[in-house]
């Protein structure tokens, strides 16, 4: 580089640096570091709250009557009378299976009867006849005991021809098949033209939706609190699908404990009924099952999102009558919706900072937004801190 490029270069320079010294000697506060406005935070304000103890569990939902339908009678099914995936009432035909050979069945039972009570009626009328001469031993003793018999056995062939025709009459009901119970079919396992047999062949699934059960675990560990929960009455749940929000979770009742810890596992299965008219939940469905235990008075709530994590654990800024920001070491307890119970840390009435905590100092000033104030339940924050 030339010395006369280099010349050039610096003068510019060093006129510049004297003319800003100038104007600093000139207004000194130009010199020094410009003050921050204190940052901008929202607040919630600590609010005093009845919250449920729970415990939160993976379920999986079943209808609360499950019937596989099977025939009764061996045949061919000549008849259906359902579409698949239809709701059924209870009573609703199903199939019907040929009743020809047993309405032959029971044309020969009420024959055989007819014919048993002709037989049993000639040998009362022979006994009755005879019962008037054995006391002027005009017959044998050995003929009067013979004809008597002779009584007893037909009266026994009418018994069993009556029952035989009753077999019968209820064979021929079986071929026709009704729903046992109200629900949804499933898919039929058998068309018309099958042969079934009698208590093996499966003809149909059904399962009643409404009410429907959720069965869950919990573990051995939690078992004694919900025994003691559950001498003092029946406890409630709330059951909703994965995908569904907190606020459409269905209340329901538990309703079975099993007797034994599972092997293994170390959990014991649970079960929880609830109405189910809409048929939002289906047999099957893993759902988000929350055990209410019990009632906790006088909890302090405040957002979820107002808490932090450091090393030390949780923590929350509090903003103070003067408008510093005080950090709170907090004991968190559980979830409730978007709040979380504070047991220890805050009181009720206090305002804790929901956000623009990261630009916070400890213990420095803050402005509050009072245009955005959220606050556990939804009622205003006091925005009178600033």
């Amino acid at each position: 580089m030339s010395l006369k490029y280099t010349f050039s270069y610096f003068i510019p320079l060093l006129l510049w640096q004297l003319t800003a010294s100038g104007c600093n000697r000139a207004n000194p506060q130009a010199a020094g570091p410009q003050m921050l406005p204190a940052p901008l935070v929202t607040v919630a304000k600590a609010q005093k709250q009845d919250v449920p103890l729970y415990l939160d569990e993976i379920g999986k939902s079943g209808g609360s009557e499950s019937v596989t339908v099977t025939p009764q009678v061996g045949g061919r099914i000549t008849e259906r009378h359902f579409q698949d995936g239809a709701d059924l009432t209870k009573g609703a035909l199903l199939f019907v299976i040929d009743p020809r050979p047993y309405q032959a069945q029971l044309d020969s039972a009420r024959a055989s009867l007819a014919q048993a009570k002709a037989a049993l009626a000639l040998a009362k009328a022979h006994f009755a006849r005879d019962e008037e001469l054995v006391g002027s031993k005009a017959i044998s003793k050995q003929d009067y005991d013979t004809k008597k018999n002779t009584v007893d056995v037909d009266l026994a062939q009418v018994e069993s021809a009556e029952a035989a025709l009753e077999t019968a009459k209820l064979n021929l009901e079986y071929c026709y098949i009704h729903s046992p119970i109200e629900g949804r079919a499933g898919a039929r396992l058998v068309d018309v033209g099958n042969v079934v047999q009698a208590n093996t062949t499966g003809l149909l699934l059904i399962q009643r939706l409404d009410p429907i059960y959720a069965d869950f675990t919990v573990t051995e560990g939690d078992l004694p609190q919900v025994q003691k929960e559950m001498s003092r009455g029946s406890l409630k749940t709330l059951v909703r699908l994965p995908s569904d929000p907190e606020n459409r979770a269905r209340s329901g009742r538990l309703t079975f404990l099993d007797n034994a810890v599972q092997n293994g596992t170390g959990t014991v299965n649970l079960r929880a009924t609830m109405s189910n008219p809409d048929h939002h939940f289906w047999p099957g469905q893993f759902v988000n099952v929350r055990l209410v235990l019990a009632t906790q008075k006088n909890a302090v709530l405040i957002p979820n999102q107002a808490t932090q994590i450091s090393q030390k654990g949780p923590f929350v800024y509090v903003v103070k009558p003067d408008g510093t920001a005080d950090i709170r070491p907090v004991t968190l307890g559980q979830r409730q919706g978007d709040n979380v119970v504070i047991t220890q840390g805050v009181t009720a009435g206090e305002n804790v900072i929901v956000t623009g905590q990261m630009t916070v100092p400890p213990g420095g000033k803050v402005r509050v937004d009072t245009g955005v104030a959220p606050v556990p339940g939804g009622a205003p924050a006091d925005a009178g801190t600033k």
